[in-house]
C-alpha cells in the first residue's frame, strides 16, 4: 500500500470537510453585515480582506476540480447536465418553498392577502428557481431587520456555479472533437485578463454590468479559481500538489493583500491551497466524513436562519454566530440526509452504458491435408 494511502483520507472526504469549513466561514462572515450593514466583513475594513470571500474562492476551485473529474469519468453532455441539476436544484427548491410558503407568511409585516397577491412573492419563487432571474426580497419579509435587502443573500453565487458547469461542458466538448487539453490554459488566460479589466472584489461587483441579474465582474472573478481547478485536474499527472507550495502561495497573498496584485494571488493561492489540502486531508478524520457532507444545505440555509435570529432579537455578532452556526449545520444535515441523498439516488438511471462487446472473430482455419503416403522401396 502506498504511503499516501495510509496517511491521507479519501479526497472526497477532504473536499467535504473543506466545504463544510467554508460554509461555516461564510456564515460567520455574514454575521457582521447582517447586524451592521455598513460593514462588509467581520474583518476590519482596513484589511481589505474577507474570510467569506476567500472561502468562496476555495469553493469555486474545488468545484472546478471535482466537476472536471465528473466530466472526465463520463463525457456525456446530457448525463453530465442531469447530474449537475440533480445536485444543485432539489435543495434549492426546498429552501425556496419553505421561505415563500412558511417563513414569509409567518414573519411578513404585510397583511396575508397583500403578501399572497403581490407579484414579487411569485417573482421571488419563480425567478430565483431559474437562478438567472434571482430575486432577493419578499414583501415585508425581514423588512425591519438591520439588513432588509435580502431574504437569502448566500444563494447569489449559485448562477455563477451553474455557469462554471456550462464552462466544463463547453471545454469538454471542444476537447472531444480533437482540440488538445492545453486549450484550458487559453481559457484561464482569458478569464484572468477579463478579471483584470473588470476589477471585481468582495467590496465591488466590478464593471461589465450584469448578465440578466448576475453581476459579470463577480462571475469572472469566481470563474478564475474555477478554471484553475479544472487545469489542476486535467494536469494532475504533471502538476504536483505540495503543501509547502500551498503555504508559500498563501503567504504571497498575505504579503500582496494591500496591492493590485492581490486578486491574482488570492485566486491562485485559494485554488491551489484548497485542492492540495483536500487531497492531503488526514486519514484519522475520515471517520467523521458522514457528518460533513451537508455543506450545501448549511450554506443555503445559513442566511435565512441568521435573519430569523435577528428578527427574534439577537443583536450581538458573537451571539448570532454561536446560535446560527449549529442551527445551520443541523438543517444542512437534514437537507443532506432527506433531500440530497434521496435525489442523488436518481443517478442510478444515468449510469454510463456498458461498452458493447463485439464478438472476437475466430482465427482463420488452415485446411489440413492428408499426409502423402510413404513409398517403400
Amino acid at each position: 500500500m502506498p504511503i499516501s494511502s495510509r496517511i491521507h483520507a479519501n479526497p472526497n472526504t477532504g473536499f467535504a470537510w473543506l466545504r463544510m469549513i467554508g460554509a461555516i466561514t461564510v456564515i460567520v462572515d455574514h454575521s457582521m453585515p447582517l447586524l451592521h450593514p455598513q460593514r462588509l466583513t467581520i474583518f476590519p475594513a482596513s484589511w481589505h480582506m474577507s474570510p467569506g470571500y476567500i472561502a468562496l474562492m476555495g469553493f469555486f476551485a474545488m468545484s472546478g476540480y471535482q466537476i472536471q473529474d465528473s466530466w472526465a469519468r463520463d463525457p456525456s453532455w446530457w448525463r453530465f447536465s442531469a447530474r449537475r441539476l440533480l445536485r444543485i436544484m432539489p435543495p434549492l427548491l426546498v429552501v425556496l418553498l419553505v421561505t415563500v410558503f412558511v417563513i414569509g407568511p409567518l414573519v411578513t409585516t404585510w397583511p396575508a392577502h397583500a403578501y399572497w397577491t403581490h407579484i414579487q412573492t411569485w417573482r421571488y419563487l419563480v425567478g430565483t428557481t431559474v437562478l438567472f432571474f434571482m430575486q432577493h426580497q419578499l414583501p415585508g419579509v425581514f423588512s425591519q431587520n438591520p439588513y432588509p435587502f435580502s431574504v437569502n443573500g448566500a444563494i447569489w453565487t449559485l448562477p455563477m456555479e451553474l455557469l462554471g458547469y456550462a464552462l466544463v461542458l463547453a471545454v469538454g466538448l471542444v476537447v472531444l472533437i480533437g482540440v488538445p487539453r492545453w486549450f484550458l490554459f487559453l481559457v484561464l488566460g482569458g478569464m484572468v485578463y477579463a478579471d483584470s479589466v473588470l476589477h471585481a472584489t468582495f467590496e465591488y461587483h466590478g464593471a461589465g454590468g450584469s448578465l440578466v441579474y448576475v453581476p459579470i465582474g463577480s462571475t469572472v472573478s469566481f470563474l478564475v479559481p474555477f478554471v484553475i481547478g479544472m487545469v489542476l485536474h486535467a494536469y494532475r499527472d504533471r502538476i504536483p500538489l505540495r503543501p509547502w507550495a500551498a503555504l508559500t502561495l498563501f503567504a504571497a497573498y498575505l504579503a500582496l493583500s494591500q496591492t493590485p496584485a492581490s486578486r491574482y494571488a488570492l485566486a491562485f493561492s485559494a485554488a491551489y491551497g484548497a485542492i492540495t489540502l483536500a487531497t492531503h486531508w488526514p486519514r484519522k478524520l475520515e471517520a467523521a466524513g458522514p457528518y460533513v457532507y451537508g455543506s450545501y444545505g448549511t450554506y443555503i440555509w445559513g442566511f435565512p436562519i441568521q435573519q430569523l435570529l435577528i428578527l427574534a432579537g439577537v443583536r450581538q455578532v458573537w451571539l448570532l454566530i454561536v446560535l446560527a452556526v449549529p442551527a445551520a449545520y443541523g438543517v444542512g444535515w437534514l437537507s443532506w440526509n432527506y433531500v440530497e441523498k434521496p435525489t442523488q439516488r436518481l443517478r442510478r438511471y444515468l449510469r454510463t452504458p456498458a461498452p458493447v462487446r463485439r464478438p472476437v472473430p475466430a482465427p482463420p482455419q488452415i485446411p489440413v491435408t492428408a499426409a502423402a503416403p510413404v513409398r517403400r522401396s
